[in-house]
């Protein structure tokens, strides 16, 4: 009978301890953060293209170079020419060359929101992994739709840069 009240009371302090994880503040956030990012519930991993052809020697840069933004604020990273990345369901993934780190600087778009580009050069990528049949819309200096593209579209979806001043990734 005593056994019986221990196997009782392990099981209820395990449930509670398990309940206390569960309800950590920022935890959820931080969890979703990543697989937003290409994390746990991430798709299959993707090859990032080489350099841009103007490149010769990808790496960083000696000469002051300035490292392509958003805003507002997303989760980017990094990735060598012919490394992988992926981009977990629910995401537009931009890539843009990062000449401060000679590397793609990749962006993961996933709360829709109009973003502001700055210092987007040269020809990229994106992946519209959004859900199916969201749209997303590349933005010129005026505000006017570019292009678009609806989800979801292949990996390494070519783009130009240049003449595209903000995203609308919904």
């Amino acid at each position: 009978m005593i056994g019986r009240y221990i196997t009782v009371g392990l099981r209820a302090a395990v449930v509670a301890a398990l309940g206390c994880l569960l309800f950590v503040p920022g935890l959820d956030q931080a969890l979703a953060a990543e697989r937003h990012a290409g994390g746990a519930a991430a798709s299959a991993r993707i090859v990032a293209p080489a350099a841009p052809p103007t490149i010769k020697n990808p790496g960083p840069t000696t000469l002051a170079a300035t490292s392509p933004t958003i805003s507002p604020s997303v989760t980017t990273r990094h990735v060598a020419p012919g490394g992988t990345y992926t981009c977990s369901h629910g995401n537009l993934c931009t890539l843009v060359w990062d000449p401060a780190s000679g590397s793609w600087k990749i962006f993961y778009l996933y709360y829709c929101k109009r973003y502001s580009l700055s210092y987007w050069q040269g020809g990229g990528y994106y992946w519209n992994n959004q859900t199916s049949g969201t749209v997303a819309r590349f933005l010129g200096e005026n505000g006017t739709v570019f292009t678009f593209s609806r989800a979801p579209s292949s990996p390494n979806m070519y783009q130009d840069w240049n003449p595209i001043y903000s995203i609308i990734n919904c």
